[in-house]
């Protein structure tokens, strides 16, 4: 085989048994959906896309090797469109994570998943765009997961919560949706597997939910002032465009046209950085928020709520 084909068969050699097929099973026990996921450890934790199991307790999981076992949903994070489920069996062979962060545009990844109910189904196609931003919502409030990897491997219905693979084995990211209509014009988007999506899935794992803390801004990236640019050797932060009534962001004086830089010391640089800040040890607690306000550098303190 040429070097491409022994990637991609070596990939999926080791990804299809730790893919799964995700049957959701309603009330009456009758199908009411299904999708893919992929499992973490040998004692039965798996992952998938929460709007796969959106609304649902449990379910059924098929493996490539033709084993079923009933599972249950652990805990879903739809901000963040990760969910976790545990089956019912132990000894499984679980993947390898490795981080977004290190891909580039380009690269090769490979899909494997369970699209249009044909288990243990492999794509393979490059990585086409990274730093993209998908809007989600739990029903009241609405977030953007930052740093979204586009990929042109080949997606269908049924691949949301499947793994996407580099050339290593890693999982990279969690498939999550199909971009464009009809379905199928060579444009996905995936969920990075990274620090911030690690987090995420240990606090479901082990409390079922995340807590997340907020402060009540809307915001886009700005240049900063050429002056505060040059003394802070950095070009960017958010600016504040609109201060939500009540939060704690008001209670802290921030007003429209500020620009935030950093919260404790941890350099913001763009909407991502400042949701990834928002954690749930910083609910009432209270953090300096250093910001440019008409050109100076000012630090205020904030104390964020509890995001719900």
């Amino acid at each position: 085989m040429d070097s491409y084909s022994e990637v991609v068969t070596g990939v999926a050699k080791a990804l299809t048994p730790c893919v799964i097929h995700v049957e959701l099973k309603g009330h009456d026990r009758r199908r009411s959906g299904s999708g893919s996921g992929f499992i973490i450890a040998s004692d039965g934790f798996a992952v998938t896309s929460a709007h796969v199991v959106r609304g649902q307790e449990g379910g059924n999981a098929g493996l490539a090797d033709g084993s079923e076992y009933d599972f249950e949903v652990v805990g879903s994070d739809p901000l963040a469109d990760l969910a976790v489920l545990r089956l019912q069996a132990s000894g499984l062979s679980p993947v390898e994570l490795g981080d977004a962060n290190d891909l580039v545009v380009g690269q090769l990844v490979v899909a494997v998943g369970s699209p249009l109910g044909f288990a243990g189904t492999v794509t393979a196609g490059v990585v086409s765009a990274l730093g993209r931003a998908l809007p989600t919502s739990d029903g009241q409030v609405s977030r953007l997961v930052e740093n979204v990897i586009q990929t042109d491997a080949a997606l269908h219905p049924g691949n949301s919560g499947g793994a996407l693979v580099n050339a290593e084995a890693k999982v990279v990211g969690v498939n999550t949706a199909v971009v464009g209509a009809p379905i199928g014009q060579g444009l996905g988007l995936a969920v990075p597997i990274n620090p911030t999506t690690r987090s995420i899935i240990s606090s479901l794992i082990s409390d079922g939910v995340v807590r997340r803390s907020y402060l009540g801004i809307v915001g886009g990236v700005r240049p900063l002032p050429p002056r505060v640019s040059a003394q802070l050797d950095r070009t960017e932060g958010v600016e504040v465009s609109e201060v939500v009534p009540g939060s704690p962001a008001e209670a802290a004086g921030l007003k429209p046209e500020d620009i935030v830089i950093s919260i404790d010391g941890e350099a913001v640089f763009g909407v991502g950085d400042l949701q990834a800040a928002m954690t749930g040890q910083r609910i009432r607690a209270l953090v300096d928020l250093e910001i440019v306000r008409n050109g100076e550098l000012e630090t205020i303190s904030a104390m964020p709520a509890e995001l719900s």
